[in-house]
């Protein structure tokens, strides 16, 4: 389907400088079981083309859901209407080179297709995990659902590029609430954080039964413990915190497209200026940061961005030091910063902007016993449930699940509504110790908003376990 349309859209496409088409086929199910009850079955299908028109010095856009030839024609009219009109307010230069003239493909690792699990079969691994959840006692509420999404893509450029890509992700989840009274504590499988690309293994069906009933039971646990202590101390994050803290205060602040300006009515600004890279200590020299859109099975690798540049591991933060932002080729031509390809659209219907993909923390070579038993005074944080920070990404507050002391190098009780606040930069320049490959979990997150109108994109995260030193903690009702 995607070689036709692109085809038929040559025939038609009009006199213009230059040109792209974006074929995009989307496919999405949902499968849940709550309560030991199957909820309705959602699957949704859609496909449309983003074609994208450079002339006279200006860009348009528009996009096609109608893809004979007379509904692609006036798609193409539409996208150079826009053109012509932007072409007096544009940066001058700024549109003078070709779109991507790459070829190649990419294909997520599939072990065992989706398509080859029956939803009987889907539906019974459920029901099982909801059989472990539902201990009885003062478990009122528990559920568990699987999130398949499947994307094919061709992008065609009058340059000569062609890239084919088909992206397969799954976002399992499951999780139990416990109440006692005005009292309710939540327990999930690290939120949304195991989603992952690949096929039906992606589901790691004996991890989750395992991890049912620690589930449950640390939701009941939860109910009848102490508040977390208020203090300055040390902290340390699992993997599951560890990816909202790398999103919000090192993913956002880096795009440069917020840097410039360009988010400051909807996601806000950037305390990194342009001046900051190369130089600027954004945390301890244990602190390496990498664009990776290579990690196998990790939720946002690729190997072309949606405007058909090669996408690349590269450095980001390197000991500590700012060097790179997380920009497209557009981005990166307007600030005079390097960044990676990471122009990225969340359908057919959407432009591509600058957008996370994987940004990973590269471990270190400590145990997370050796960090345990490093702490005098201190709290272990486990899986997220709030966020906040602020509209340059500099101050923020975060709250967790599921808390343990820690005293004199040893794990002790275990607190409620443990909490963290601090600054960025000076909350990564107090990374202490680095968890190795053992503490190392790529994990992901499937719902990153950004952009007018909003594009909903997934991300992924691999990160060790990481310990902060003199951080403000506190607990809450």
């Amino acid at each position: 389907m995607h070689e036709s349309v692109a085809e038929r859209f040559k025939e038609i496409v009009p006199d213009v400088d230059s040109w792209s088409i974006r074929i995009l086929q989307e496919k999405e199910e949902q499968i849940s079981v709550r309560k030991n009850i199957p909820q309705p079955f959602v699957k949704t299908h859609e496909s449309g083309a983003m074609i994208t028109i450079w002339d006279q010095g200006g860009v348009g856009y528009a996009a096609a859901s109608d893809f004979s030839k007379k509904g692609l024609k006036k798609s193409a009219e539409n996208a150079l209407a826009w053109a012509r009109r932007s072409a007096s307010h544009m940066v001058p230069g700024l549109f003078e080179s070709e779109p991507s003239c790459h070829e190649g493909d990419y294909s997520s690792p599939v072990g065992t297709p989706w398509e080859q699990i029956s939803l009987a079969e889907k539906l019974d691994f459920l029901k099982e995990v909801n059989n472990k959840l539902n201990t009885g006692g003062r478990i009122i509420e528990w559920f568990a659902f699987l999130n398949y999404l499947e994307e094919k893509s061709l992008l065609v450029t009058s340059a000569g590029g062609s890239v084919h890509q088909m992206i397969c992700a799954l976002i399992p989840n499951m999780g139990a609430v416990a109440n006692a009274g005005s009292e309710s504590q939540r327990r999930t499988y690290g939120g949304r954080g195991h989603a992952r690309q690949g096929g039906w293994e992606s589901v790691r069906q004996g991890e989750m039964l395992g991890a049912a009933p620690e589930v449950t039971r640390e939701a009941e646990e939860l109910l009848f413990v102490p508040n977390c202590p208020e203090g300055d101390m040390d902290l340390l994050l699992s993997p599951d915190q560890m990816i909202l803290q790398i999103h919000e205060s090192i993913g956002h602040p880096l795009e440069l497209d917020r840097i410039l300006g360009d988010e400051r009515n909807y996601a806000g600004t950037s305390f990194i200026t342009l001046d900051k890279f190369g130089d600027f200590r954004y945390g301890s020299n244990l602190l390496n940061v990498v664009f990776d859109p290579g990690e196998l099975g990790e939720l946002a690798s690729y190997a072309f961005d949606d405007e058909g540049s090669p996408a690349s591991r590269e450095y980001l933060i390197r000991n500590g030091i700012l060097v790179r932002g997380i920009g497209g080729e557009l981005s990166q031509a307007r600030s005079g910063v390097p960044g990676v390809s990471c122009s990225r659209a969340v359908g057919w219907n959407r432009p591509p902007i600058d957008r996370m993909a994987n940004i990973n923390i590269e471990p270190g070579d400590s145990s997370l016993e050796e960090m345990i038993a490093s702490v005098e005074r201190g709290v272990y944080m486990k899986t997220n449930c709030s966020w906040s920070i602020d509209d340059s990404r500099r101050k923020f507050q975060f709250g967790c699940e599921w808390a343990r002391l820690i005293e004199n190098g040893e794990l002790m009780s275990v607190v409620k509504n443990p909490n963290y606040r601090g600054v960025t930069d000076q909350f990564w320049q107090n990374l202490t110790m680095l968890g190795n490959r053992d503490t190392f979990e790529v994990l992901g997150t499937p719902n990153c908003g950004k952009g007018e109108p909003n594009q909903m994109v997934r991300v992924g995260h691999a990160t060790p376990a990481c310990l902060f030193n003199n951080i403000e903690v506190f607990g809450g009702e």
